[in-house]
């Protein structure tokens, strides 16, 4: 009987693939043997899938019988190596992505078989059940005084059906909702509570994500909408700002790379694949979108200080939504920031999303800072693309990012905006509701705003494309600014009609 051993622990193995008794493979970690004969076994890495238990001689708990093509030892040996490379649970992912072409060539037209038998063991094992020794009902957690959307809509009988299942990649419902079981709620906002762990989890877990996301992004219900996209910059109607007002502009998203686990979940190789990957693909940026990469593990402290007086660094995480989430791991091991000559378009890497690209000036000049936006983000695809990677989206949920208030879009359009009147005027909070927006202190989140200066963005991320954003904002903050001008002048200003976000 085959047998997968790491000191001296034995486990049994999932039908799958091929060993000899010549072949002893160190395989994803563990020890691959085999007794005499033919054993067409798939030993799968332990802990990674949810399938494993004690192994015995007298209660084997699999059939060694599957497809012969896995008999061949060179293509035995091809699918060992690349195992040790990416992992088995990328491996299926990355046969379906653009980069298949290559893999195929590598060893044979014959491989698709292989494809197909790999792509089938992902999809059947997506969402399959690991062992659980205390019933669901002794595992939920407390959640009776917590404020968030994931305590909200996640009943005993929801756990209970999503408790045992785990993604491809081992990520399981506990590790998603961790974040929201540690911090019941903040003080000023309603958090998610949850995270995804890489891009199955949204599916996986959707029983619990769909009516998260639904109540985060204002009703998008994303079993029946669809998503649209647009990086046309040239819809955009105006776009300058009072700059008595409006000290700068900016535009920023996440994008995930397809086939690595995000980072609530990913190891550290796949971090530093997402770095090199990313870092790869920013090298062949040209013109005005020529730069330079630093790592923050390389840096030297010139380029540290630097980066700080700009306002580009980003710190190690400290709060606790994104620690209990497991974004701070191994800081700062493969986290780093690219910047353009101008330092007007930066890339920040493995910070809370695999990348965030951001547009930014001083002044009011948006639309300028969305042109560059677009040009650049377009830009850095098409040469990821180039090296055989691609970005996660989907049609229901577009660009998949680790928190589900980024889905979508991922896109936040801000400026700072000065505005000492109409901050003091009680219906302050209702216009920027009615206009889909909303406000944070000069330096984001829990803070203060310095000087009466406000950071003000779009709400919505989910269900409206990157122009309608843009516009909505364009559109507000000049609101915004004509009701400070009439204060000014003492004349009264008035609530606006609620936008409709979906059209």
């Amino acid at each position: 009987m085959l047998c997968c051993t790491e000191e001296s622990k034995s486990f049994a193995l999932v039908p799958g693939s091929y060993c000899t008794s010549e072949d002893k493979t160190n395989f994803g970690g563990l020890k691959v043997s085999g007794e005499e004969g033919d054993q067409t076994l798939l030993c799968w890495e332990k802990g990674r899938y949810p399938q494993h238990s004690p192994a015995s001689s007298s209660n084997p708990s699999v059939s060694p019988s599957v497809c012969p093509f896995f008999k061949s030892t060179f293509i035995w040996r091809v699918l060992v190596c690349f195992y040790r490379v990416k992992m088995a649970s990328s491996f299926a992912r990355v046969l379906s992505s653009k980069r298949k072409v290559g893999i195929l060539s590598l060893v044979g037209a014959g491989s698709l078989t292989v494809g197909f038998f790999l792509n089938k063991e992902q999809r059947v094992n997506a969402g399959a059940h690991v062992r659980r020794i205390y019933p669901p009902s002794a595992e939920y957690p407390d959640l009776r005084k917590h404020n968030n959307c994931m305590a909200s809509h996640l009943t005993p009988a929801v756990y209970a059906k999503l408790c045992d299942k785990t993604t491809p990649n081992g990520y399981t419902l506990d590790l998603a909702i961790q974040t929201g079981v540690d911090n019941p709620g903040h003080p000023f906002i309603k958090t998610v509570g949850m995270v995804a762990g890489d891009e199955e989890s949204y599916e996986v877990f959707a029983d619990i994500f769909n009516p998260v996301i639904k109540e985060r992004h204002n009703g998008y219900d994303p079993c029946n909408m669809k998503h649209p996209t647009d990086l046309d910059s040239s819809k955009i109607r105006g776009g300058q700002f009072d700059e008595k007002y409006v000290l700068s502009s900016r535009v920023r998203t996440g994008r995930s790379i397809r086939g690595l686990s995000l980072p609530p979940a990913c190891t550290r190789a796949e971090r530093r694949e997402v770095e090199r990957v990313v870092i790869d693909a920013l090298a062949g940026l040209k013109g005005d979108l020529t730069g330079k990469y630093y790592s923050l593990t390389l840096m030297t402290e010139q380029e540290q200080q630097q980066l700080i007086d700009d306002h580009f660094l980003f710190d190690k995480p400290v709060s606790p939504l994104l620690t209990c989430a497991g974004m701070a791991r191994d800081w700062p091991d493969a986290r780093g920031i690219w910047h353009n000559n101008e330092k007007t378009f930066l890339v920040w890497v493995n910070e809370e999303d695999h990348t965030r690209v951001i547009s930014m000036e001083k002044g009011g000049n948006m639309r300028r800072v969305f042109e560059r936006f677009c040009k650049g983000l377009q830009e850095v695809e098409r040469l990821i693309q180039e090296k055989g990677w691609e970005f996660m989206w989907n049609e229901r949920l577009g660009y998949i990012l680790t928190c589900p208030s980024n889905l979508g879009t991922g896109l936040r359009a801000g400026v700072h905006v000065t505005l000492p009147r109409l901050s003091k005027d009680p219906r302050f909070p209702k216009i920027l509701d009615n206009l889909r927006l909303q406000k944070r202190g000069t330096g984001g989140v829990d803070t203060a705003a310095v000087g009466n200066t406000f950071d003000i963005s779009n709400l919505d991320r989910l269900g409206q494309s990157e122009v309608q954003l843009v516009q909505t904002v364009i559109d507000g903050v000049n609101y915004l600014i004509e009701c400070e001008k009439k204060l000014e002048r003492g004349q009264d200003i008035k609530i606006p009609a609620p936008i409709s976000q979906f059209k």
